[in-house]
Order: structure tokens, then sequence, then C-alpha cells
């Protein structure tokens, strides 16, 4: 699946795209569903290199390029993927010279699609590819989907070795002597270079997570709990190893469906103490806990308005230095003073993109890679050298839309019907006055997430092209604690379309969309929403774009059953009267808007079989309907070529729809 490539970056444009299809699509709609440049990149431990996993031309492609900080030379592309189906999505170096990379692939198994991870290791020039993840026989019961993922960078080590995961699964034994009858996730020390491999921590048939101090010791175990059928549930017992070696002890119990427990994410080995994430009045908070015997716990932050949702780590440590949390906009808190004015010293150097992230440090931490952009800026990465103080850009995140003017976001609030005033963001055609617009509400996907303020390139594609935006964060949400939530945008699906429907009004009462001139757009549970409006309200939106909606809840359950993810899905989605009314499919005949589907067909996420069956559904009771389906693809439409024709095709139907 690997390619070893040579030469210089001007080589890759043999890769570029050439369909007459996406030839005829708007100059605008290539340029805003381009891929990003940069899917990741990090730094070398000298501070000398950054590696970037970066889109290249060909639709769905990627290559890993070395770029030297220092300017002697051009970045060098040392490994492509396809995308079809291998995909490199992820870099980290193991030393100066040698990086390890995850890559993904959809692959057809049984007639399923299914998602198989693997992690491979290649020198800084190319060479030396080889595969770390452990290769499974041809005996094995099950699939091998998950190839391992790095716990442990060893920042202290230079032998070039990491620690990484190990899923076992039992193998057959007839005729052979060889057969593994362990089962469970494992830890292993693995040589890059020479693939020698030390079991680290053995097998456990229930570990869903193992947690290093960063420095080569393991210290928490989660422990997932199971049905007596084999299915996961929602609950993880956490354990932990003192410092010195030992048993493991108790530390904590977190079941997700009930936000209950401390959940542990990072552990620090000077303060002998664990950073995660615990739900305290009704908020999700981050909470220290030591490691010593004590349980001492220090609540590091916690708000009675949002919920405190990331830790900020920095270097191959990955060292826990602040969290950060959303309100209108993203506001981080530093432990660390250094990095506090620091932080704060490169907000006011780059005033146009106050959004500035830490990505990755040198080892000594003197030269920092960066992130900064705003909601008129896509986003640049930056080179900060902490002892001369210099700044200097290393790479833009969508140069396509250099010359393009892009709207600000604007932070608003609108009331519910319920009286409820619920937060979202608005977004207006670039010199417009805001008034008698042709709109769109843009329900974001989830229902377990939330919009945030920046750029994104679906609402700044249909600002340019002069509608206004408004993407509301529905009861349903995540991000502002328990109540919020409700039962999540399934259960609770009257308040979460609720709220949505609620927001184009609020459109049309401030005469920000004109009469008839409101439509509405979704990608995953933002395309349920936008189809479950119409039911709900069948003459607000005049027209409905949704892209890999889920549109019934029972196929949906269907989906995983399979999986051994099934009990919590079911329970997710609940049993009664809403799975039928709250599924569009099932409700068809009250949608009176023309509908636009677009779907990938190798979608795991939400089957292809969705949008097919509210196709049918709508034909069969007389409904607009349209179907674009994308071969190859999936959930994300990862192809800037698809991508294009999905914003180009929208455009041109909402325009129909919406100018009758």
């Amino acid at each position: 699946m690997l390619r070893v490539l040579s030469g210089t970056v001007a080589g890759l444009a043999l890769l570029s795209v050439t369909s007459a299809a996406v030839a005829q699509v708007s100059a605008a709609a290539k340029a805003f569903g381009a891929r990003e440049s940069v899917v990741d990149a990090s730094m070398s431990p000298d501070g000398k290199a950054v590696a970037l996993v970066q889109a290249l031309a060909n639709p769905q492609a990627t290559a890993v390029f070395i770029a030297p900080l220092d300017g002697s030379s051009s970045p060098k592309p040392i490994m492509s993927s396809t995308g079809k189906p291998d995909r490199v999505t992820d870099c980290g170096w193991v030393s100066n010279t040698r990086l390890a990379c995850n890559i993904y692939m959809l692959l057809t198994r049984d007639a399923r699609k299914l998602g198989f991870t693997r992690l491979a290791a290649l020198n800084a020039d190319g060479s030396k590819v080889v595969e770390l993840s452990a290769r499974s026989r041809n005996f094995v019961w099950s699939y091998q989907q998950f190839g391992g993922g790095v716990v442990d960078w060893l920042a202290d080590d230079a032998s070039g070795a990491v620690l990484m995961t190990r899923d076992y699964s039992e193998e057959g034994s007839t005729g052979t002597l060889l057969g593994n009858q362990r089962e469970g996730l494992a830890v292993e020390r693995v040589d890059t270079q020479t693939l020698a491999r030390t079991q680290v921590e053995p097998p456990r048939g229930d570990a869903a997570v193992f947690i290093s101090d960063q420095h080569g010791t393991v210290r928490i175990v989660g422990q997932r709990l199971k049905t007596n059928t084999g299915y996961s549930t929602a609950r993880v017992n956490y354990l932990y190893r003192p410092a010195g070696g030992g048993g493991w002890t108790a530390l904590s119990s977190y079941d997700d469906d009930a936000h209950t427990g401390f959940m542990p994410v990072a552990v620090d080995r000077d303060l002998n103490a664990a950073y995660g994430f615990e739900w305290i009045d009704g908020r999700q908070a981050v909470v220290r806990v030591s490691l010593d015997g004590t349980a001492k716990r220090e609540v590091m932050l916690a708000r009675d308005d949002v919920d405190v949702d990331r830790l900020i780590r920095i270097g191959r440590d990955r060292r826990v230095v602040g969290v950060s949390f959303a309100t209108d906009k993203r506001q981080a808190v530093f432990f660390d003073p250094a990095l506090k004015g620091l932080a704060a010293a490169l907000s006011k150097a780059l005033p146009g993109q106050p959004a500035v992230h830490f990505v990755d440090a040198s080892q000594d931490g003197s030269r920092l890679l960066l992130w900064a952009g705003s909601d008129v800026d896509p986003g640049h990465y930056y080179l900060f050298d902490r002892t001369t103080k210099k700044l200097a850009e290393v790479m833009p995140d969508r140069p396509e839309l250099a010359g393009y003017k892009l709207s600000p976001v604007q932070p608003i609030r609108y009331k519910a019907a319920d009286g409820t005033m619920v937060p979202g963001y608005l977004t207006l055609p670039p010199g417009s006055d805001g008034k008698n617009l042709p709109a769109i509400v843009l329900p974001h996907g989830g229902p377990g997430a939330r919009d945030e303020w920046g750029f994104d390139w679906l609402a700044q594609f249909f600002a340019h092209q002069g509608y206004a935006v408004l993407q509301p964060n529905y009861r349903g949400s995540s991000g502002y604690g328990e109540a919020w939530f409700q039962q999540n945008g399934f259960q609770s699906w009257k308040t979460a379309i609720g709220d949505v429907n609620d927001a184009g009004r609020w459109l049309l009462s401030q005469g920000i969309a004109a009469p008839g001139k409101l439509a509405i757009v979704g990608w995953s549970y933002g395309g349920y929403a936008a189809l479950q409006s119409s039911v709900l309200d069948p003459d607000l939106f005049k027209a409905i774009v949704a892209v890999a909606p889920v549109t019934d809840l029972d196929s949906l359950r269907e989906e995983s059953r399979a999986f051994t993810s099934f009990k919590v899905v079911d329970a997710f989605i609940g049993r009664g009267p809403h799975v039928k009314e709250g599924s569009p499919a099932q409700n068809a005949e009250k949608i009176k808007a023309p509908v636009l589907l677009f779907h990938g067909d190798e979608d795991s996420n939400v089957r292809i079989g969705e949008s097919r069956l509210m196709q049918s559904r709508l034909k069969a009771v007389g409904g607009k309907v349209e179907l674009v389906e994308f071969p190859g693809l999936d959930h994300q439409l990862d192809d800037s070529a698809a991508r294009a024709t999905l914003l180009d095709r929208a455009d041109r139907f909402l325009k129909a729809a919406l100018n009758p």
C-alpha cells in the first residue's frame, strides 16, 4: 500500500485531476471544495524539519513531505497514498531521521465496508519502509481491523523504538501448534528499524485503552465492561499502577451515558498525576487526580456555562500545559506561565489570526510549530523560534482561497419557541447589508458535536454565492452541558429539530431571509435534521440538501448489529414512538420541498442505503428528489473533485428552487 517517491514536488503534477465533470463546475466550487493542503504536521525532535501530510492534486491522494526549516531545500515527498483504498492520515517522529505514519483503508469484507488501520515506519529520506503493525496469520477468527497505535514516543530514548498497542485475536489451532489463544489489547515495545518486539503489557480481553507517562511506563489501563453476549457498554473502569511499579489499583469508573465518573486522558510523570474529564454540576470539567495512593483530586477548570472539553498538550512527551473551551469563541487557559505569555504575544503578533494553536515542539522546547487562523483566514502553519523570537510561515492551509474575500462570522442568539435562547453563528455574503437575502440554515452533524467560531468551508462557500448562513447549536449539541444535550438529538428530536426550525424563523423575522427564499443544508446528522425539519414543519424550508443523512433510525440501529458497539448504539437511538416519528423516510409524505441528496457508496458511518431509501420513499409519494452518489467515497467525501461537484450542484439546485 505504501509508495516511496523520489524527485521534486513538481513531479506530482502527474496526479492532477482531468475529469470533464470537474472542469464544468464553477471556479468558486473548486476553490472552496479543495481539501486542506495540510492534513497533519509534526516537528522533528531537533526542530530542524517538519513532516507534512499533504493533500495532492489527485482528488483523494495524500503524501508525506519533509520540509527543512532552514530553507536549505524545498519540501521533499517521501511517501504517497492514492486514497483508493489507502491514505496516510498522520505521522510522528521516532527520531531525527525516522518517522511512524498511520495508514487508513476502507475495505470490503463479507459484503461490508470496514475501516482498517496499519502503522508504518520509514526514514526521513523515504528509505527503509517497514510495517510496524504485527502481521496476523490466516487462521485468526476475526479481522485485524486495528493495526495498533503509538501510546508513547519514548522521548528520552534515542534507540528508535516506540510503545504501541497490539490487538490479539484468537487463532484456530486445528492442524497446528502455533494457534494463539490470547485475546485483547496489549502494549509492545517495537524497534522501528529491526521490528524486534518486546511485550510491555500482556493482552487483556477487556482493555479499551492504555495510557503511558510518555517516558516508557504504562500507568493506566481502561477496562470496558461488556454484556454477557460480548457487546460493549458505555462504562469503562480505570486502574492505575504506582510510579515504582506493582499491581493495578482502582482509579475510577466512567460512564459515558450516565455522565458519571472520572475519565483519565494523560499522565504527568513529574507530578505523578492523571489529567482527565469529569462531569461537575452537569458540565464537563478538567480534573487532575494524584496517582500516589492518596486519590487527591484537583479541579483544574470548570465553568457554569460551557464544557471544558480539551487538553492542550505539547512536545514529544505530550505534556499537558493547559485546557480550552468554547463560548462564542474558543479560549485557552494555560497552566504553564511562559506559554500563557507566549500565546498572548503571538495573538498580538498575528492580529488577523486570533486563533493560535500549538501543534508541536522540538525536544528542548526552543522551537514551536503553530497554526493560526480566523473566521476569514483558513489558517497558516508557522515556525516560532523562542531563542531568536522569529516567526516564519511554513505553509498555508487553503492556498486556493487566496484570491477570495471571506465573510466575518458573527456569534448570535435567537429565541426558540419555548423561550430558550439558542446560540449560533451567522455568516453574511461579503459586503452585504444582511437584509432580504436567500438564506440557509446549516445544522451541524453529530449530534454530539457543536459548531465553533472560525472558518467553515461550507458556510463560506454559500456566503460567497450570496446566501446568509446560520449555523445553530441546537439542543442536542455537545459543549453546553448535559441539560442542553437532552437525551440526544435522536431521542429528543422534537426539541433539536424545533430549535433548527426556529433558526429559520429567526432569519425571516429579522428580515435577513427574504420571504420564500429559505433553505436548509446539512451533513450526516445535519442531513437528518434537514429532512426531519420538513416533517415537523412542511412549509418552512423551500429546498433541502442532505449529505450522507440518517433517514431511518431503525435502519441506523441495524447497521451496527454485527459490531460490538451495537448495545451502545441501540441505547443511544432508544425504543419507542420517537423511532418512527423521528425518521424522515417513515414520514416522506409530509416533506413538500424538493430534496437533493449526496452520498458516498462506501460510507461506513451512515450506509448509502439510508439515502436510497429516502429517495425511494419520496418518489413513492410524488416528491421531488435527486440522489447523487459518489463511487468509492466514504462519509467525509474526502475528495476535492467530489466536494467541488457537491458545492456546485447544491448551489444550482438552491438557486433554481428559491427562484422559481
